[in-house]
């Protein structure tokens, strides 16, 4: 089988290699479709803490079950399924608490342990889930992204008939205004990119800022009678921005952060304390896939506006290169690999 190996910084190649050997609770996975994230050009740089190398990346991978291990009896041969890329002990305090995507012993697909860019995968059965015949695997690759978007609500408590402020139009911020939509959340977004704040529109946010041709903080909180919004998602990931979030955030409001920057960050703490604003951060996700494979059933979630570009294993290389070179371009770029 073909695999794309990250050998180190600024090092990977497309290899050829043996399909990896199934343990007794693991199926084997025939990879049909892998999403590119920031986070696995993050590897390559060596900008993930997390990593090791060599690693096969790709966190966001769909596929058929190929073979079962020995003890696996909830799937069969043939099976469409997506994979959640987080595996949690079970049994450590956090896991006991329902929140396991932050585990003492959490391990990540494709960042930990080898993942997506590759033919064949074994994968824990336990994070494997069956797909719905109304999800085709190309739509499914987008399942991950859509979790995060999930996670980011769960974290904020929202309600229907709030407004979210997200910072960035990237894949994450648009799969955010798409889970805002389906929340009944009216949504602002802010981008430097007048591509991206329109693909934001047509997605369906309620207002588009670029900060180049006009004051985000003035228009937020012209738009808000000078209230501020209750909730404040960063997928911008910029920690010189935080003051501004405080700033704008209404009283009693909650900010996300989503960001790994290892940047000191500048924190106005009269904002916090005379708004009691609440902060919290968002890792990954925790057990929403299911709610996001509901929404994508239903017919909820606009899975094709964000898929820019597939390219095969073989020209995955080009499509680094261009997410490096040209980003605005892109939205989510596919590996279709067979």
């Amino acid at each position: 089988m073909k695999s794309l190996i990250v050998n180190g910084i600024n090092d990977y190649q497309i290899i050829e290699q043996d399909v990896p050997p199934l343990s007794d609770d693991q199926v084997l996975v025939r990879v049909e479709y892998a999403g590119i994230c920031g986070s696995d050009l993050h590897i390559i740089h060596g900008q993930n803490p997390f990593a090791t190398y060599p690693r096969i990346t790709g966190h966001e991978f769909v596929g058929t079950i190929e073979k079962i291990g020995n003890r696996v009896s909830a799937f069969e041969v043939g099976t469409n399924v997506v994979i959640n890329p987080v595996i949690s002990c079970g049994q450590c305090r956090l896991c006991q608490m329902g929140r396991s995507n932050v585990c003492t012993e959490l391990k990540v697909i494709g960042v930990h342990t080898d993942g997506g860019f590759t033919q064949f995968q074994a994968v824990p059965a336990s994070n494997v889930i069956a797909l719905p015949d109304s999800i085709d695997l190309r739509a499914a690759t987008l399942i991950e992204p859509y979790s995060i978007a999930a996670n980011v609500f769960s974290r904020l408590n929202a309600s229907a008939g709030d407004t979210i402020l997200i910072y960035g139009a990237g894949v994450i911020g648009l799969t955010i205004v798409q889970v805002a939509n389906v929340l009944g959340i009216s949504s602002i977004i802010v981008d430097l990119l007048d591509e991206k704040l329109e693909t934001a529109k047509q997605l369906g946010a309620t207002c588009t800022i670029n900060p180049k041709q006009e004051n985000t903080e003035q228009r937020v909180m012209a738009l808000t009678n000078g209230q501020g919004v209750p909730l404040i998602a960063d997928a911008a990931c910029i920690p010189s921005l935080i003051p501004e979030m405080m700033r704008i955030a209404a009283p009693a409001g909650t900010v996300c952060l989503l960001g790994f920057s290892s940047e000191d960050s500048p924190l106005q703490q009269v904002e916090v304390i005379k708004k009691e604003l609440t902060i919290v951060g968002s890792r990954l996700n925790n057990r929403m896939f299911p709610k996001v494979i509901e929404w994508m059933a239903q017919g909820k979630l606009d899975t094709d506006s964000l898929i820019s570009h597939e390219f095969t294993l073989d020209t995955a290389p080009s499509a680094i290169k261009l997410i490096e070179t040209e980003p605005q371009k892109v939205r989510k770029a596919l590996i279709k690999l067979h």
